[in-house]
């Protein structure tokens, strides 16, 4: 018998600020908010899909994830970007329909259609193998890149473990420089004590 070579699924795919300017330029008004949004929040494109005001808390700053992955139910905080996607979105809101993201007939948007337009819009941008999930990995990157602990990273996104979330946040070699200029740090301390 011959065994299998284990299967390397690690993806290592983010926006960079100047792919995400372009992604928002080559988009409808309708998917900029929905990416800016998971951009800031690191939801899945499903519960972007599925988000109801009943569970948004304007004055808390918040909002409910009741079915997820992990079985779980969390409340996260909210950005101010995230803030203004909710603001814009609710002056437009529906009286018939408690979604927070719905298409211009009034109806929820389907899921596969959102992914079918994110595909167009991707490639006017010249982005390559980059997903709507890659969105999430984009939210947890940044995080990780300008400082937050990862449980914190860990929370925020849901995970149950640190090694998930170590799947979605990655460093580049600028984001790690801070790390060995502690050293440069302590070395000057030592000189001078020395």
């Amino acid at each position: 018998m011959v065994s299998k070579l284990p299967v390397n699924n690690l993806i290592e795919r983010w926006l960079t600020p100047a792919e995400e300017e372009r992604l928002l330029k080559a988009s409808p008004r309708w998917l900029q908010e929905i990416i800016t949004f998971a951009v800031n929040t690191g939801l899945r494109r499903g519960e972007i899909m599925n988000l109801k005001w009943s569970l948004v808390d304007m004055k808390r700053r918040t909002l409910t994830i009741l079915e997820q992955k992990n079985g779980c139910k969390d409340t996260l905080p909210i950005n101010d970007q995230a803030m203004e996607v909710l603001k814009a979105r609710g002056k437009v809101r529906s009286l018939t329909c408690d979604h927070v993201f719905l298409t211009k007939n009034g109806t929820p948007f389907a899921p596969d259609n959102v992914t079918s337009s994110f595909n167009r819009v991707r490639k006017k941008a010249r982005l390559t193998d980059f997903r709507f999930h890659d969105l999430r990995h984009t939210f947890a990157t940044r995080l990780v890149q300008s400082g937050v602990d990862i449980y914190k990273v860990q929370k925020l996104m849901r995970h149950k473990s640190h090694q998930m979330t170590q799947r979605y946040a990655h460093h580049y070699s600028e984001s790690l420089r801070d790390g060995v200029e502690v050293l440069d740090r302590i070395s000057t301390i030592l000189a001078q004590s020395g």
